[in-house]
């Protein structure tokens, strides 16, 4: 099986996802290089799959774990993701230098995760103060306050608030109450039947 290859898209991530597990589960004697542990561990957090991230973090040989700093560094990158603490997620990526078959990976994920600050800001608040928001999405507070305006948010440079905009809901289609009445009396023939 050749080894796996490099990805920059979201498609070729998932490819890549699938080439690592297929790797491990034909590794002679049940145990993978650390290469491929290490991208199937930092691919299960691009993908948000942390389930599958501690099952794989606890099935590795400690001996390879202890061996392979880079994949403790990898873990302690999803220990932050499980405790969600965003900012202590972009330190942990920072802090390390990683090899050339996890950079890409790990700048994805910091990308992704950065992605997500944005939408939970959006979701969650009015306003928040230019320095707590610029945390929360790792970035200096200029580049924070950029990213702000390129969402369309507002920025207020006297009082350093951001202001995000509201994600579009969609509408809620409404039901006629002759069809809810219709759905209740079904359900309820159902359940009696």
């Amino acid at each position: 099986m050749p080894g796996a290859v490099m990805a920059e898209s979201p498609l070729s991530f998932r490819k890549m996802l699938e080439q690592n597990e297929e790797q491990e589960l034909e590794a002679p004697g049940g145990i993978s290089t650390p290469q491929v542990y290490s991208q199937l561990l930092a691919l299960y957090l691009l993908h948000n799959d942390m389930n599958n991230a501690r099952y794989l973090w606890k099935r590795i040989p400690p001996a390879i774990c202890s061996a392979n700093a880079e994949l403790g560094n990898i873990w302690s990158v999803g220990q932050r993701i499980w405790q969600k603490d965003f900012p202590g997620i972009y330190t942990s990526i920072s802090a390390h230098s990683w090899s050339e078959n996890i950079q890409v990976i790990m700048e994805a994920l910091r990308d992704a995760t950065r992605q997500q600050a944005f939408g939970l800001v959006s979701q969650a608040y009015t306003s928040i103060s230019a320095d707590d928001f610029a945390t929360f999405v790792g970035l200096p507070v200029e580049d924070a306050v950029k990213g702000v305006l390129e969402q369309g948010w507002q920025a207020d440079s006297a009082t350093r608030m951001a202001m995000p905009k509201k994600p579009e809901s969609s509408p809620v289609a409404l039901i006629p109450n002759e069809q809810q009445l219709a759905r209740l009396t079904d359900y309820v023939a159902f359940l009696e039947n």
